[in-house]
């Protein structure tokens, strides 16, 4: 009888035991592949032509409401502050560190930010990333580049960009580091 008990307790601790690793929620694998990457590269370039394509067809409210989702789909500021140092911005409001920042550099209008006159609206008919290295390690990545914007006048506007990014608890990559710059052009 006594043996029985050892056996029901210890069958009781090891089922315990096995409880937790059985239990249903999120498991996520955090590795990030370079082909993801460039697919959320691929894409953000993708969400800027489309917000000033709408922008040009329906105008500023409807890539006002565009720009808020791709803003909340690209970026992880549901994660916390995003280091953002978009190309065109002066101080104080050099760096962009909360949503509302951000969604002011690409659209303007928010008297918090009255320099913004909305990157995204400019007319962008193209974007390409031309990195010049990936630098994956784990859970985050790293790019450092030039991006290409080409203007309704076939105008390209080069940028130097750096890019982190880190998975988010559901595994979808997300943008934690968006700096960009005009190159140097000396004195």
């Amino acid at each position: 009888m006594k043996t029985n008990t050892c056996i029901a307790i210890a069958t009781l601790l090891l089922g315990a035991a096995v409880l937790p690793a059985a239990a249903k929620g999120p498991v996520v694998n955090h590795a990030i592949l370079e082909s993801e990457v460039l697919s959320a590269q691929k894409a953000w370039c993708k969400a800027l032509v489309d917000i000033s394509a709408i922008n040009t067809a329906s105008g500023p409210v409807a890539a006002k409401a565009l720009a808020e989702k791709v803003i909340d789909s690209a970026y992880g500021y549901q994660m916390g502050a995003v280091l953002f140092k978009p190309t065109l911005t002066t101080a104080p409001q050099t760096f962009r560190v909360t949503r509302e920042g951000a969604l002011s550099y690409f659209v303007g209008g928010n008297p918090a930010f009255p320099k913004d006159t909305g990157f995204a609206l400019k007319g962008w008919t193209q974007c390409e990333v031309a990195n010049s290295a990936v630098f994956i390690a784990g859970d985050s990545a790293s790019t450092m580049g030039n991006v290409m914007f080409t203007d309704k006048a076939g105008k390209v506007t080069s940028v130097d960009k750096t890019w982190t990014f880190v998975k988010d608890d559901a595994g979808k990559l997300r943008i934690v580091v968006h700096h960009s710059s005009l190159p140097f052009t000396g004195n």
